[in-house]
């Protein structure tokens, strides 16, 4: 028995095939109904309507046998998809390439075949319509074109089905992107309304008079608070379109990373004492990467932001900074954790978990959005472990500074948020 040659479109008809998700519903009506028909115009016990894939084959179709699926292919089959015409073995015993093959030898003892291979408009072949005999058999040209026929008529239908399947999916998440944006419209008008209203109000009592100074220095620093707050919400829409439109400035250089997230720790210091929390960075040298500092910097506080957010009084948060081919930054915390099926989404645009729902925390759900898109405009990543209720880890990985590989430096030890050289060891988690 003869190997069957390779298909030169093998790699391309699996991506059709997921494309169209053709392998997701096998043993089709229609399809059935094309198997029965080239049987019976063909004048044979067996018809099949088969897609391979992946040294698989898979039936979409049948009349004469219970086949569901055959790995490896039918030997006949393989041949037909790799030579791109119709295959005719008149007497598979006689033919060197399958006499000795099993499905010859043993039943269902096939000794003809004829198979048309299933074209797409791409040019891929993805499989075929094909009859076989127990006995020696040669169809005549009105047979040969009824076959081709019904091969072009399946891959219509293939093709139909997938475009029926590719519109619903776009009609899906166009409605699930309508639900976020919703979301976010409902966040930000929250976001929004919250601090003009105390802007507002504490403005009123101002122009009241009657305060004395302490009071009225307090409500005006409450005014300071809330429009900076409002002020970084605009900043962070802003910078979302700018990502989005890929107009975002972007001007790389050597960065030593280790002292970027040292910066970013200190900066996050003070929300995080306010919550109670051990905040610590471990870098044990200078770190250098190929990175935009403005960029990067904001990436880092969102994390941390993020981590400061959803981790309980009493907690802790830990940065970790590593060298190795890709250097990264780890950033641990002992959160509320995120479920597994939104893991895959925490980085989407508008996107806020059902949990951060439920605790009504501030946000539009922007913030890991956008440092995805940063770590992607350097070239690098960013993705999430976490598990509910034991905490989070987000890893940023970036690319070696361009011209070599890390350049190790001194001794940069830990830095605690609230005191340099604080707090327990920390070890990595794996």
């Amino acid at each position: 028995m003869a190997e069957a040659p390779a298909a030169s479109d093998a790699t391309e008809r699996t991506q059709e095939l997921d494309e169209l998700n053709a392998l997701e519903s096998l043993l089709a009506p229609d399809f059935q109904a094309i198997a029965v028909s080239a049987a019976h115009v063909c004048g044979t016990p067996i018809a099949l309507v088969n897609l391979v894939a992946e040294d698989r084959q898979y039936v979409k179709g049948r009349a004469g046998t219970d086949l569901t699926g055959m790995n490896p292919p039918v030997p006949f089959c393989e041949h037909t998809v790799a030579g791109r015409r119709t295959l005719e073995v008149a007497d598979a015993r006689a033919d060197p390439r399958f006499r000795d093959d099993p499905i010859v030898t043993d039943p269902p003892r096939v000794r003809s075949y004829t198979g048309t291979p299933m074209i797409t408009s791409q040019g891929n072949a993805l499989g075929t319509v094909c009859v076989m005999d127990h006995r020696p058999h040669r169809l005549d040209a009105a047979q040969h074109q009824a076959l081709r026929t019904l091969a072009t008529h399946a891959v219509t239908l293939i093709e139909l089905h997938g475009r029926a399947h590719q519109a619903e999916e776009v009609v899906r998440r166009l409605h699930a992107l309508q639900q976020l944006k919703n979301q976010f419209l409902r966040n930000v008008n929250h976001e929004l309304r919250t601090p003009l209203t105390a802007i507002r109000s504490y403005l009123e009592l101002v122009r009241e008079g009657g305060l004395d100074e302490a009071t009225e220095k307090h409500f005006l620093q409450v005014v300071e608070r809330n429009g900076d707050r409002m002020l970084r919400l605009v900043d962070m829409m802003l910078l979302m379109a700018s990502l989005n439109a890929q107009t975002a400035t972007f001007t790389p250089a050597r960065v030593d990373l280790s002292g970027l997230a040292r910066q970013a720790v200190e900066l996050s210091g003070p929300a995080a004492r306010l919550k109670g929390l051990s905040l610590n960075l471990h870098a044990l040298g200078r770190v250098e990467v190929w990175a935009d500092t403005e960029q990067l910097c904001t990436a880092l506080l969102q994390v941390l932001d993020n981590a400061i957010k959803f981790t309980s009084r009493g907690g802790a948060i830990d940065v970790v900074v590593t060298a190795g081919p890709e250097p990264e930054v780890e950033v641990h915390d002992t959160g509320i954790g995120v479920e597994s099926d939104d893991l895959r989404r925490v980085f989407d645009d508008f996107y806020r978990t059902p949990q951060a729902e439920e605790q009504a925390a501030q946000g539009t759900g922007i913030g890991l959005s956008i440092v995805e898109k940063i770590m992607e405009m350097h070239g690098g990543s960013a993705r999430m472990e976490s598990e509910p209720h034991e905490g989070a880890c987000i890893h940023l990985t970036l690319p070696a500074p361009r011209g070599g590989p890390t350049v190790p430096g001194p001794a940069g030890g830990r830095v605690a948020a609230d005191e340099a050289g604080s707090g327990p060891e920390y070890q990595k988690k794996k």
